[in-house]
């Protein structure tokens, strides 16, 4: 007669199954980086440039992104978005019709992502983190346009790990005064006045309405440095 599993052979089956799915989870997540690093591994100094996902064609943001890109692809900066609508398509557009590379860094999203026509090159992700990565890890600059909680999620990603010194300093670059103002109002009435930041923090982002103004922030910040030493600092910026 067929005897039962007992609870602690199903707990053992459970585990099994649990460690054989995970380890090969490890493998979709290396496939992720070796793709990325190999597609990535020969891009000019490139800015990473994120937004909301919703803002429409018609919004002063979008044309405002789309703005920005064209100026700084056709200074020689590639560009890299999250290869989706709004903000991202906006950024990958303005790249598409200047001089160097419109990237996407797409990520599998059940609502709002979809990729934009507008990629030279275009990897897809399932993992946030391993598409974090690739955002910051060739990022010469970071511009940060108005968006939602994966903006925000960015933002204090990338001021973080030049605050705690796990990447090298580069501009960033908050657009839209009216948009932000509050919340770096509120970074120095709460976190600098209860003493977990300091001033100084305060220092490593610019804030701008003018789209020049970014293109020549980050050429004020590399002043005299050649792009391709740009591109071989961006290799050795982070150690996460």
């Amino acid at each position: 007669m067929r005897k039962l599993p007992t609870q602690n052979q199903m707990r053992r089956d459970a585990r099994d199954k649990a460690l054989t799915r995970d380890s090969w989870k490890i493998f979709q997540i290396m496939s992720e980086f070796v793709e990325g690093f190999q597609q990535l591994a020969d891009l000019s100094p490139s800015v990473s440039i994120f937004g909301s996902a919703r803002f429409k064609p018609d919004n002063p943001y979008y044309k405002y992104s789309e703005e920005i890109s064209r100026l700084l692809s056709d200074s020689g900066f590639a560009v890299v978005s999250g290869g989706g609508p709004g903000v991202m398509e906006a950024a990958n557009k303005g790249a598409f019709s200047g001089k160097s590379a419109s990237v996407g860094l797409n990520i599998k999203l059940p609502h709002e992502q979809s990729g934009n026509p507008y990629q030279d090159i275009s990897l897809n992700f399932k993992y946030f983190f391993a598409r974090k990565v690739m955002f910051v890890k060739y990022a010469s600059a970071y511009v940060v346009m108005p968006g939602g909680f994966g903006t925000l999620d960015e933002m204090a990603e990338i001021l973080t790990l030049v605050q705690t010194g796990k990447s090298k300093r580069i501009p960033i670059i908050l657009f839209g005064t009216q948009f932000w103002q509050g919340l770096l109002d509120w970074f120095e009435s709460s976190l600098i006045e209860a003493g977990t930041i300091s001033p100084g923090d305060m220092d490593l982002f610019q804030l701008t309405d003018d789209p020049q103004f970014v293109v020549d922030a980050i050429f004020d910040f590399y002043e005299g440095v050649e792009l391709d030493q740009i591109v071989d600092d961006s290799q050795l910026m982070m150690d996460l």
